[in-house]
């Protein structure tokens, strides 16, 4: 599931937008009769958001896993017909761990924030 509509680096930082539709499967189960997007589903799109930031070099061998997440803070529901915004930076990198920052919002406010971490598996050591 591809959650980033577009995507594109501005300095140290990556911005990234995705619409969320009527008809996301997410939306139509999580809450019956109340669309709202699943926080998972929030930390995923900012998760997309962020892999400009790993680098295409390092993606074209690699896998980016998660490794964890941390301090994420929900403050407010997002629904269908919303835009989800997300500016990311990296913060570490150690070897093939990568860790962000990322913030999302809705027309400017602050919908989830919190510390992602990926890690780069070799794609060979996934078959």
């Amino acid at each position: 599931m591809l959650l980033v509509d577009e995507s594109e680096m501005q300095g140290e930082y990556v911005l990234s937008k995705y619409t969320i539709r009527e008809n996301e499967f997410f939306t139509t189960g999580h809450f019956p009769g109340y669309p709202v997007v699943p926080g998972v589903i929030l930390c995923e799109i900012m998760a997309q958001s962020s892999f400009l930031l790993i680098g295409k070099e390092a993606l074209e061998t690699n896998i980016g896993m998660y490794a964890g997440i941390e301090n994420v803070k929900f403050k407010h529901s997002v629904f269908p017909g919303d835009t989800v915004c997300v500016k990311a930076k990296a913060i570490a990198r150690k070897g093939p761990l990568v860790q962000v920052e990322a913030k999302a919002t809705v027309e400017d406010k602050l919908v989830c924030q919190g510390k992602l971490s990926f890690m780069l598996v070799p794609k060979e050591n996934l078959k």
